[in-house]
């Protein structure tokens, strides 16, 4: 039997990139993977095909986390996703991926920057987790996807830096308030990792050898590469893990 078989699990921001590669990896290992996308509709489909393919179960909703109305709708269509398939809907595997990027100094950043940049990575993950809460199962998992930036804030992404900060707070503090229902909460912070979303930084041959330079395994992380680590945090292996900062960079900055 399959580690996840017969377990619903939600991860946001999975149509593209890291949330993509942890839904397909949490697909393989037997769960019913629900898919969040905030807008593009035919990466979302095309994931869901991706799984059923292989022969796991998911579901696409669409929602733009960020605010109470759009955290509402996903949860609405969540149970309607799944009352006829089980009677019921509880969640045993929540996955706050969904987030949004900024690079630029602290003094060139602007108040809207901050506001988006904290709505997507702080507070939506703060709304998404508050809403799932009633349907968690005992012993559910809880892992937030922060970024090595967390630790070490550089002048180029310092606003986002302190965004996934906050995040790593909110996994130390639901980590002692739900460790009494036996569900783990932990952070999994990838370094330099190759996705579409930092595809243009990656155009600069000289960047990415001194990434790779400064990393102890030699390369650029690939987005299953933290699936793996999700996976493990999700899976009855990862029972005794909580409230813990997981850097998943292949030692990124140990050279």
């Amino acid at each position: 039997m399959k580690k996840l078989a017969g377990k619903v699990a939600m991860v946001t921001g999975s149509s593209r990139g890291i949330g993509r590669a942890i839904a397909k990896r949490l697909a393989e290992d037997g769960a019913f993977v629900v898919i969040n996308y905030a807008g593009n509709a035919e990466a979302a489909n095309a994931a869901v095909a991706e799984i059923t393919a292989a022969g796991g179960e998911a579901v696409a909703i669409q929602a733009k986390l960020g605010s109470a109305a759009e955290t509402k709708k996903l949860f609405s269509e969540f149970e309607g996703a799944l009352k006829d398939r089980d009677g019921g809907a509880r969640l045993y595997i929540l996955v706050n991926n969904a987030g949004l990027g900024h690079f630029g100094g602290m003094s060139e950043a602007t108040e809207e920057d901050f506001d988006q940049v904290f709505a997507a990575n702080t507070k939506a993950p703060f709304l998404v987790t508050k809403s799932a809460l009633p349907y968690l199962a005992r012993g559910a998992r809880i892992v937030n996807i922060s970024s090595g930036a967390s630790k070490r804030p550089e002048t180029r992404f310092g606003l986002y830096a302190m965004s996934k900060a906050a995040l790593d707070a909110m996994t130390l503090a639901l980590a002692a308030e739900l460790g009494a229902q036996s569900v783990t909460v932990n952070t999994v912070a990838p370094g330099w990792t190759a996705t579409d979303a930092n595809a243009s930084a990656r155009q600069d041959a000289a960047l990415v050898r001194t990434v790779e330079n400064q990393t102890a395994l030699g390369r650029l992380g690939a987005p299953y590469d933290i699936a793996r680590v999700v996976a493990f945090l999700a899976s009855d292996d990862g029972g005794w893990v909580t409230g813990q900062y997981i850097e998943a960079s292949g030692g990124f900055k140990l050279l």
